[in-house]
Formats: C-alpha cells, structure tokens, sequence
C-alpha cells in the first residue's frame, strides 16, 4: 500500500505565495508520474501540474509563470511552488502519484488525502 501525505496549505492574500509537499511511503520499486491537481467548490477536479520521473514538466494554462513543480527523487516527494496566488486559485489540492510497485511490473494510481489552499482578495 503507498500513501501520499501533503502539507504546506493554507490561507494567503492575493499576491502571496505558498508551497505545498507530498510525500509518498510505502512498498514499492519505483514513482513514475506525480502531479497535483485542484479542486473547487462546484467545480470538476482539475490538473494543475505534473512531473516524470525525469523531470519533464506540464502546466495548466492557468497557473503557467506562477506555479511551480519539482521533485526530490530521493525523498519520494513532490513539491508545488505557487507564486502570484490569485482568488481564483482558491480549492483543495490534492496530490497524485503513478507508483510501480515491482520492476516492469503494474502501476498504480494514488491520491492524497486534499489540502487546502484560499487567497482572500
């Protein structure tokens, strides 16, 4: 079993900034894939940003110049650097990892458990 444990939400004004981490622990061979997504009240969960194993980049449109991923192999974890932070930025982030549990073997898909990120205006 592999779980995703994030840290780092909470509120900021407009203009400010936050990180978030997710760190993965578990058994299993390696971490291919790991994202965040968002999502808010109402709204359908998004992608924000996602990362290979080496380090290949994709951003939504939205958040492109602001945001920021990476990731520390090492550590099994992945980090998000948000800049500029705007209201509409505001939801619950959650974390994502595709986790192959033995060489060549199935990957997996796996979700934190959301946290949450408000920009007041």
């Amino acid at each position: 079993q592999v779980q995703l444990v994030e840290s780092g939400g909470g509120l900021v004004q407009a203009g400010g900034s936050l990180t978030l981490s997710c760190a993965a622990s578990g058994s299993f061979f390696s971490i291919n894939g790991m994202a965040w997504y968002r999502q808010a009240p109402g709204k359908q969960r998004e992608l924000v940003a996602h990362i290979t194993h080496g380090s290949i980049t994709n951003y939504a449109d939205s958040v492109k110049g602001r945001f920021t991923i990476s990731r520390d192999t090492a550590k099994n974890t992945v980090y998000l650097q948000m800049n500029s932070l705007e209201p509409e930025d505001t939801a619950v982030y959650y974390c994502y990892a595709e986790v192959e549990h033995r060489r060549g073997g199935i990957v997996g898909t796996y979700w934190g458990q959301g946290t949450q990120v408000t920009t007041s205006s």
